[in-house]
């Protein structure tokens, strides 16, 4: 019995044993998957009242030992319900980005959840090996430290977007899929592409060749033989990728492009153009091209390019209507429109939409539009890593318009003389990239003037205004998305825009030269953004403002169209794309 006994006791205490070393191998799990996550990173989830939020926590280094980055991001993960009341307003009731900043670190720090989270960066080697995957839409931001050399990695994402919203409305959590992050795709790569595109185009050959292609394939053939030409004294070579080619093929667009609108569609969506706020360039465009004598044909046969007139701002604000309760449901609506016109016409069909065109602002856009993606897309959101086509689609430039009577309003700025500010920025903390920016730079420099959001009323954007017109440098960051309105303002104040938006695609790339008059940082090098500014030549400095002047002619609205307009840029970036994109049999 005593024998029995004490084997007994041994046999629970060898089991008492094993459950210890058992708890204690897990909890050592658990404490090196919290203190040492792949690439850096710890991601807990925190749902709200309302939405799922997920709060993402990276380890990073700064510029020197004694000043620890500091980064905490809230990722909306949900469609319509954001983080706080912009957001919601702008996705859900669609009122206007706020175009302006404020220099007030308590608004800035409102807008970054009034707290940071500092890690020391101890898995810079294996960061350096491994390529980065992030279980979010989200874009990777690699930093470097000037001191030691160390790599760091900023990460943020965009959860706001249509590719992130497609549950239904109710739903108050959304799941993501894994998504690899690629690196930025380079000018020099965007020209490559460019250049691809031309040589082995994807568009349909026609089912039967018509007097309109044999038109544009005469034009085509005199575009690329266009020698230089002095005839047109206000176009400037240095801002053009070939100004020969430019000046031949805006002047054949003019003697012979014919456009046919369709009629079908109903208002709002369609043949409504909304001509105020930060989407105003589609309704800008429609307004001026159904009542345009020249381009426009009434018989469709006589046309070289159709256009199909709707409105992605106001499809955009039809969501949570009585038609429509998902995303999917937008993306259906306008390829049952498609489907309409194809059925009552024979064009469409005929070349498979590559002779037609649209011109959409909304940060949506380019995914509603994904199922009639064959047409010639003019997007804002010109993300060439999410399905916008560099050599096909071509770029919307985003143009706030406050006053429909007065949209040339407080055109012009200082001279470069009196324009004692290195660089700008200002406005909301859309994104994950503008807080980066703001941590790096606000109240660092006294010759950087780098805000959050201004005030609103009237004093707030005369100062917004006066700071573009006195600065020598404009920063564009991006904001939800790719695009942003700073582009075309920097412009309008002449100052030179200084671009932070990976994988953004300028507008009329096909034919501007934008290395000659603005700045394109990558993400990247955010810590370096004041030396690669105080690198530039002042000569250089002088010879880009130059420039911006002189393309400034391109980003003008006119209530009548003019010459080199903004209006007529678009309709030559979409002639000359489908120019030198169509097939024939």
């Amino acid at each position: 019995m005593g024998v029995f006994a004490l084997t007994l006791r041994l046999f629970h205490a060898e089991v008492r044993k094993l459950l210890l070393i058992i708890g204690l191998a897990v909890s050592f799990i658990i404490l090196f998957q919290c203190f040492s996550f792949s690439y850096g990173k710890i991601f807990v989830p925190s749902p709200t009242s309302k939405i799922s939020v997920v709060k993402l926590v990276i380890n990073a280094t700064t510029l020197n030992d004694s000043n620890m980055a500091e980064l905490f991001i809230n990722v909306v993960a949900n469609d319509t319900n954001g983080s706080d009341p912009e957001e919601e307003a702008r996705y859900k009731h669609n009122t206007l980005e706020a175009n302006t900043g404020s220099d007030s670190s308590s608004e800035v720090n409102r807008y970054l959840d009034g707290s940071f989270s500092k890690f020391k960066d101890q898995n810079s080697h294996e960061r350096k090996s491994k390529p980065r995957i992030t279980q979010v839409a989200a874009k990777g931001l690699q930093s470097s430290n000037l001191s030691s050399g160390t790599s760091s990695s900023f990460l943020g994402a965009n959860l706001s977007s249509p590719r992130n919203a497609e549950t239904s409305i109710g739903t108050q959590h959304t799941n993501f899929k894994p998504l690899q992050i690629e690196s930025a795709i380079t000018v020099s790569q965007m020209n490559s592409l460019l250049l691809q595109s031309i040589d082995s185009s994807r568009s349909l050959r026609p089912r039967r060749s018509s007097a309109r292609d044999r038109e544009l394939l005469s034009a085509r053939l005199e575009i690329g033989n266009a020698r230089v030409s002095r005839k047109v004294p206000v176009l400037h070579a240095s801002v053009y990728q070939n100004i020969s080619k430019f000046e031949r093929s805006y002047e054949m667009m003019e003697q012979i492009l014919k456009v046919y609108i369709y009629k079908e569609g109903v208002k709002p969506i369609f043949h409504q153009p909304k001509m105020r706020g930060i989407y105003a360039s589609e309704g800008w465009f429609m307004k001026l091209m159904e009542g345009n004598k020249k381009f426009v044909v009434k018989d469709p046969r006589r046309a070289h390019l159709f256009y199909l007139p709707f409105s992605s701002n106001m499809l955009r604000s039809a969501l949570n209507g009585q038609d429509f309760q998902h995303v999917k449901d937008l993306q259906k609506y306008l390829k049952d429109y498609v489907e309409l016109i194809a059925g009552k016409y024979s064009f469409w069909n005929r070349t498979g939409g590559a002779d037609h065109f649209l011109v959409a602002c909304h940060d949506w856009a380019i995914n509603l539009t994904k199922n009639i993606r064959s047409c010639i897309r003019a997007l804002c959101n010109s993300n060439a890593a999410k399905g916008f086509e560099i050599g096909k689609d071509t770029t919307l430039p985003v143009t706030y318009i406050r006053s429909m009577e007065a949209p040339l309003e407080n055109l012009g700025g200082k001279p470069p003389s009196e324009r004692n500010i290195l660089a700008f920025f200002a406005g909301g903390m859309h994104g994950y990239l503008r807080p980066i920016l703001l941590q790096y730079w606000q109240n660092k420099e006294s010759d950087l003037k780098i805000f959050g959001p201004m005030p609103r009323d009237v004093e707030g954007k005369r100062k917004y205004r006066e700071h573009m017109k006195s600065s020598k440098y404009c920063i564009c960051a991006k904001g939800y998305e790719v695009h942003t309105p700073r582009v075309v303002e920097s412009i309008y104040y002449e100052c030179v825009p200084v671009i932070i938006s990976d994988n953004y695609v300028p507008p009329f790339f096909e034919v501007l030269n934008w290395e000659a008059f603005a700045i394109l940082v990558q993400e990247k090098d955010i810590p370096s953004l004041r030396n690669i500014l105080l690198s530039i030549p002042e000569e250089k400095y002088l010879e880009m403002h130059a420039r911006v002047k002189l393309v400034q002619r391109h980003f003008l609205w006119h209530k009548r169209p003019v010459k080199y307009d903004l209006f007529h840029m678009i309709l030559h970036s979409v002639w000359y794309n489908r120019v030198f994109h169509i097939k024939t049999r």
